[in-house]
């Protein structure tokens, strides 16, 4: 499986933008984006991917898709402490329409293949756009914007299973706030913050028993080793055996990952997401070094627990580069079919 989103080609990007700043309608980009993104779906199948997905071509940034689509956001610059958001809730949310359902339509009469569509969690919405003086008026703590969330998301989730989507991907990107809790705990206790992630995921999950479900946890790829600090390790730990979640899809290529996401500790309750593409890194992987990273993680982990993907999106790779390293992972796959 892939996470999500590939490399947009640099018109795709400057059209999107365009669109974000209201330079292009949306009917105007979607008439160019429907010839653009079969190619990329073209490109999954040829690299062997059991799941396809859109590439998130049509999205500006896979969190504030939700801006987007949702209404009670302005789109403008604002700093919170080290961030600077790029679109803020300023008034009540308010439902307006499909918010990646469209997208995922589009995608399911193109590819005869399981599909995959990720939304952000409610907390991964919070992180980006909720402001603590701009969105006071409407919600005045994180957490009563969070949880504003949750509704609007499982609507869309009811969307998709209509639609015939076969993965529903929830992006919460938790490692970046445990790498580097004195930089990214902005709102308070880091057991806060990943209590409310555990939370509304759990929310957002309940009552889908029918659907296959993912969480993807990700974000230390790229960053340089710090000390390992064991209240991260453990909240990990925590968020990991308590999201209600068929599969977690999880970075193991950077060495923080690996030591804040013990394999040994797995829960036996879910299908393991493996990452074994780093997608920093410019050096294609082989098929061999996609098996050894997955037979490491065998010595843990049932081989029918056990699927492959990257670590997280590859947006920042060129496409032939994304291409191979694609490639490599479905064949490494089929290799450990073939052994297991």
């Amino acid at each position: 499986m892939v996470i999500g989103s590939l490399p947009k080609p640099d018109w795709v990007a400057e059209l999107i933008g365009q669109q974000t700043r209201g330079l292009v309608s949306t009917a105007e980009a979607n008439r160019l984006l429907d010839d653009a993104i079969p190619s990329v779906i073209r490109m999954q199948e040829r690299a062997g991917l059991d799941y396809i997905s859109d590439g998130e071509l049509r999205r500006e940034n896979y969190g504030r898709v939700f801006a987007d689509k949702v209404g009670g956001f302005v789109r403008e610059q604002a700093k919170r402490g080290r961030w600077t958001l790029q679109a803020i809730v300023i008034d009540q949310l308010e439902r307006r329409g499909p918010i990646v359902a469209d997208e995922a339509e589009f995608l399911r009469r193109h590819t005869d293949r399981k599909i995959t569509v990720a939304l952000p969690t409610p907390s991964t919405i919070a992180d980006l756009m909720w402001h603590p003086q701009r969105s006071a008026d409407a919600y005045p703590t994180r957490e009563a914007f969070a949880h504003a969330c949750v509704p609007i998301l499982r609507e869309e989730i009811e969307h998709l299973a209509v639609l015939g989507v076969n993965a529903i991907q929830l992006d919460e990107p938790l490692l970046h706030r445990l790498v580097r809790p004195g930089m990214y705990d902005l709102f308070g206790k880091l057991e806060a913050t990943v209590d409310l992630a555990v939370e509304t995921v759990n929310m957002v999950t309940e009552g889908f028993e029918e659907l296959f479900i993912t969480v993807h946890l990700c974000h230390a790829h790229g960053i340089e080793q710090v000390e390992e600090d064991p209240v991260s390790a453990a909240l990990m730990g925590r968020a990991v055996s308590e999201m209600r979640a068929d599969r977690l899809a999880m970075e193991f290529n950077s060495q923080m990952a690996q030591e804040l996401q013990v394999l040994a500790d797995y829960p036996a309750d879910k299908l393991l997401g493996l990452g074994v593409i780093h997608p920093s890194c410019s050096e294609v992987e082989t098929p061999e070094v996609v098996v050894e990273r997955a037979q490491r993680a065998l010595a843990f982990i049932d081989k029918e627990r056990l699927v492959l993907n990257p670590d997280c999106g590859l947006s920042t790779r060129g496409a032939d580069c994304t291409y191979t390293k694609l490639a490599a992972m479905c064949e490494g796959a089929e290799r450990l079919r073939q052994m297991y």
